[in-house]
């Protein structure tokens, strides 16, 4: 059983879970986001004392929460016990951009050159990392959820302003991938 979860799946097997998923939260009158765990979080921990928007009654997000947890579990479980020595295959295309912005392929799922204590701790990799962990938490805040709540379900409910949301992640991510990236690294 642990061979067959360690090899690679094909994308539609994926894609099958994730309409199955979105089909029983339509059918729940659910909504997905990840994001959302975060207020959620912080109203658990006495946030809405201070402030409105984290008072609300936190116990109709609990399965939300539970998805959290089971991600949580799920990457651990992953990285541990399913964890394939096999390195991971890369287009050739892909490892050139790589190596042209300074970061060399490993094999690895996260490039070690980034993704270390000593990058982390040095004052390049302190902006890059908190930089961009406040932008991802400001921007999923601004445009009313993150990108997998905005592109699975928000556009599973044709919901024109996550069209709008995920036009722009698109066109952001280009854009930081083909302007920003080679000016930072």
């Amino acid at each position: 059983m642990f061979e067959i979860l360690k090899q690679p799946w094909p994308w539609y097997v994926s894609g099958i879970a994730i309409a199955f998923i979105m089909v029983l939260l339509l059918y729940y009158g659910k909504s997905f986001g990840f994001s959302s765990n975060l207020r959620t979080i912080c109203t658990l921990a006495g946030a809405g004392k201070r402030n409105a928007f984290f008072d609300f009654d936190w116990k109709t997000q609990r399965w939300n929460l539970l998805f959290l947890l089971g991600s949580i579990l799920g990457g651990f479980l992953a990285s541990t016990i399913l964890k394939s020595n096999a390195p991971l295959k890369l287009s050739a295309a892909t490892v050139h951009d790589l190596r042209s912005l300074g970061v060399p392929f490993d094999g690895g799922f996260n490039p070690l050159a980034i993704f270390n204590w000593h990058f982390a701790a040095s004052l390049k990799g302190l902006l890059i990392l908190s930089g961009g962990g406040f932008l991802v938490g400001f921007g999923s805040r601004y445009a009313g959820g993150c990108t997998s709540g905005h592109a699975i379900s928000g556009l599973s409910n044709l919901q024109l302003p996550s069209l709008w949301a995920v036009i722009g992640f698109f066109a952001g991510g280009l854009l930081m991938t083909h302007m920003i990236l080679p000016l930072i690294f």
